[in-house]
């Protein structure tokens, strides 16, 4: 390998964003979609990029680790960057639903442990590297929709539990368990975060440059957890499963209709960002926060619609569907265009740069 071209793999592995699990998070929750749907082809065909997209950035993430560990620290203390890692959490347990649909429980079961454990790991670790941390105060100037990802984590343990409840023999009742216990964490995570981050647009300068696209995770943290609370009452009877079923049924439809209140707020944000304000609209890893909520709504509606019997509910999400999937084939192109130019073949530009 020529130096130059290791010399930038390097570079950018150093400086490797923590949310780019979102990627898969992405493309797992349109293969889940296209599935719910019938779109067996598209959905295969989503979940090689998935699964694809998971095994690379777990060896970038490992070799990041081992070889950047300042990097990581930084990361750590960041409160702009620190939720990102809950990407990984939310990530991996996409892809075990995923891969659930197929019949493959033991791998969603596998995958679960791994999530589950770095969700119990990073929900102590992240809040208090970075907000209880010595930051410069007042941490709440930082708060960001990266923030919402806390909940999205919470919400994916509960949906990888509830998916492989019912098939299991034993360990049922403890599934049905961390599936309500997770959903219930997410909802109060949810509320937490909307206060904070709704503190930090009240009272502090906000301009185009800081409403960027993981703000969509306020509408795809309600659109997970409607599609976690689906599941939950999907699944066959258990004492925590019956204490809870009309409750959480009952605010997955209320999550479901202020998700939809907030897809219109943030289409204008996106115009008064970069029409209004003329920022430029440029490729990121963080665009692909924007792409999951918008696939996450899709299936939560799907799911919702078949659990609670809410035919125009499906029906809204199946349409909304297919606009995930575009704005997924535009970021992924925008994406490959982006390595290419920036790490495979930089313009004389960049190299001068």
């Amino acid at each position: 390998m020529p130096a130059a071209l290791s010399a930038r793999i390097r570079a950018s592995v150093e400086g490797l964003t923590p949310g780019y699990f979102a990627l898969v998070m992405a493309s797992g929750i349109l293969s889940v979609g296209m599935s719910l749907q019938g779109h067996r082809t598209l959905s295969s065909l989503l979940l090689v990029v998935c699964v694809a997209a998971f095994v690379v950035l777990l060896a970038l993430t490992v070799w990041r680790l081992v070889s950047f560990r300042r990097a990581i620290t930084e990361d750590f203390l960041d409160p702009r960057r620190a939720f990102g890692f809950f990407t990984f959490v939310a990530g991996t347990n996409v892809l075990g639903v995923r891969l659930g649909l197929d019949g493959h429980y033991g791998a969603t079961g596998l995958l679960l442990v791994l999530a589950g454990s770095a969700w119990l790991v990073l929900g102590y670790v992240v809040p208090w590297t970075a907000v209880l941390g010595p930051q410069e105060r007042p941490v709440v100037a930082t708060a960001n929709g990266t923030w919402f990802i806390w909940t999205v984590s919470a919400q994916s343990v509960a949906t990888a539990a509830a998916t492989i409840e019912p098939h299991v023999d034993t360990g049922r009742s403890a599934l049905a368990l961390l599936s309500v216990v997770a959903w219930s964490v997410g909802v109060f995570l949810y509320a937490a975060t909307g206060v904070l981050v709704t503190l930090r647009l009240m009272l502090y300068d906000f301009g185009p440059e800081e409403l960027d696209p993981p703000y969509w995770v306020a509408m795809g943290a309600l659109a997970i957890t409607v599609l976690a609370g689906a599941r939950i009452v999907e699944m066959a009877d258990a004492p925590m499963v019956d204490a809870t079923r009309g409750l959480i049924a009952g605010l997955s439809v209320v999550c479901w209709a202020f998700a939809t209140w907030l897809f219109p707020v943030l289409v204008a944000a996106g115009w008064w960002r970069h029409v209004v304000r003329r920022f430029p609209l440029r490729y990121t890893p963080t665009l692909w926060s924007m792409v999951f909520p918008l696939g996450m709504y899709a299936a939560g509606g799907i799911y919702l619609g078949q659990a609670d019997s809410l035919p125009l509910v499906s029906d809204i999400a199946s349409v909304e569907l297919w606009v995930a999937f575009g704005a997924a084939v535009v970021v992924f192109a925008a994406m490959v265009a982006h390595v290419s130019s920036t790490v495979l073949r930089p313009s004389r530009s960049t190299s001068a740069s």
